[in-house]
């Protein structure tokens, strides 16, 4: 089992930068991608952002250019830097750490991110 623990996230105004964070824990497999998801009210849950052991990105369209993902492979943690944030990144922003070839995958309890005026 894999324990995922995330911090960061609240309300931001447009234009302004929030960071997540996401600490995993347990027996955590070697070849592993890190990154983000999240659902906005109404909608499913989407990839942001994934990084992989060996510092490969992936991002979504609408954040390419905004947001940076980064990961501490000794400390298991991925970060995610979100700048000039709009009111359409507002949702559930959730951490996941998943086997990069097989099935296996964790998520954390999910953080809220606002972004409103």
């Amino acid at each position: 089992q894999v324990q995922l623990v995330e911090s960061g996230g609240g309300l931001a105004q447009p234009g302004r930068s929030l960071k997540l964070s996401c600490a995993a824990s347990g027996s955590i497999f070697g070849d592993t991608v890190m990154g983000w998801y999240r659902q906005a009210p109404g909608k499913q849950r989407q990839l942001v952002a994934d990084i992989t052991n060996g510092g490969g990105t992936n991002y979504a369209d609408s954040v390419k250019g905004r947001f940076t993902v980064s990961r501490d492979k000794a400390k298991n943690t991925v970060t995610l830097q979100m700048s000039s944030l709009r009111p359409d990144d507002t949702a559930v922003y959730y951490c996941n750490i998943r086997r990069q070839f097989g099935p296996e995958s964790y998520w954390g309890q999910g953080t809220q991110v606002t972004v409103s005026s």
